[in-house]
């Protein structure tokens, strides 16, 4: 591999194909407004992005029900009502040469600003209800609607957010899914929502909608094994178009430039992938961490950090192949003049490390 691989296309099953191998993470930046709908603020960071390279900008999580906000000034994608600003979103994407796709979620227990909190199964220590079958049903059918909506919106494709400890990644969990029925159980049956969900998206999207799909390399409450073997299930069927694997649990801010190469992402590298890609994040900061993770297996590298402190990082990169992504901590002034808003900056902020 060489750093020119970064830079070659790469095909989706379904619909146009990456330019490049070099994709923005659905980075969340809490700069929506309260209801959900988007802003100036939204549509300046995705333009940006898409005007500094990346093949594919995913916009950050968006809730798929209104109980299912995790954070404040979270993209909804629910509701019509989110629809005017999502089209601009995709808009401003793609008018820059860039797949528009984004993420979609509901925070199940996690969902801190909901009046009843619901999940897989009753919790004592969140409070949270477990849903009821018809419930489940209905959030599976909020998830294909979303991203229908998505579509509607102008988007190229959608990305399940099933990893960090979010509602479907709960259902995935033995230790947060006790259901007795046909969800809950063997693995077969906790991860049986995530694939009828990204079946009914795949039936009512069209052919040239491309569907990821996010899993944890490694968390507290799931089984490495386990997502394994959800990986490999979704590689035979071949519904969805890319894997993302996120490194959940991995240290961020002032913690080194070394890139991050899960010990475990060999396990998932080396199943038989038929048509679907493989990509995973690590804090790349320059060509070569990229060209490491191609390497290691990875059909394209996910991009947050270097974006957030450069979003034209992709043109630095094509120009100056030694460009390297500048180091933490940063001050305020620097991330305003990368256009951050300040609600952006203030979620920075949280990050040990980040902003001095």
């Amino acid at each position: 591999m060489n750093i020119e691989d970064l830079f070659k296309p790469l095909t989706l099953s379904h619909g146009p194909a990456l330019k490049n191998r070099l994709l923005l993470s659905p980075l969340t930046n809490m700069q929506s407004n309260v209801d959900g709908t988007a802003n100036d603020n939204d549509f300046s960071w995705y333009k940006k992005c898409a005007s500094g390279g990346f093949s594919l900008t995913m916009a950050c999580a968006a809730n798929v029900q209104r109980n299912g906000k995790t954070f404040p000034g979270q993209l909804g994608i629910y509701n019509d009502s989110h629809l005017e600003g999502l089209i601009k979103i995709a808009a401003a994407i793609k008018s820059n040469n860039s797949l528009a796709s984004i993420q979609i979620q509901h925070g199940g227990i996690r969902s801190d600003y909901s009046n009843e909190l619901v999940g897989p199964s009753d919790s004592l220590i969140s409070g949270a209800r477990g849903l009821t079958i018809s419930e489940i049903e209905m959030l599976r059918e909020d998830f294909i609607t979303a991203a229908g909506r998505a579509e509607k919106a102008g988007f190229n494709g959608v990305e399940v957010h099933a990893a960090f400890g979010y509602m479907l990644a709960q259902f995935i969990s033995p230790l947060t899914n006790r259901r007795k029925d046909k969800y809950g159980g063997i693995l077969e049956n906790r991860s049986r929502l995530l694939f009828e969900i990204i079946e009914g998206i795949r039936k009512t999207c069209s052919k040239d909608f491309h569907i990821g799909l996010r899993l944890n390399i490694e968390s507290r409450t799931t089984v490495i094994e386990e997502i394994r073997d959800i990986a490999a299930e979704a590689m035979i069927q071949e519904k969805i178009d890319f894997i993302e694997f996120a490194p959940w649990g991995k240290p961020v801010g002032n913690v080194g430039d070394d890139l991050l190469i899960d010990p475990f992402l060999k396990i998932f590298t080396e199943l038989p992938r038929k048509n679907v890609r493989l990509g995973a994040s690590g804090r790349v900061l320059s060509a070569q961490h990229a060209v490491q993770m191609l390497e290691n297996g990875c059909d394209f590298v996910m991009i947050g950090r270097a974006a957030i402190l450069d979003s034209n990082f992709v043109n630095e990169l094509i120009s100056d192949h030694n460009y390297k992504s500048p180091q933490l901590p940063v001050r305020t002034e620097y991330l305003e003049r990368q256009g951050l808003s300040p609600e952006f900056i203030g979620y920075l902020k949280q990050w040990e490390g980040f902003v001095e």
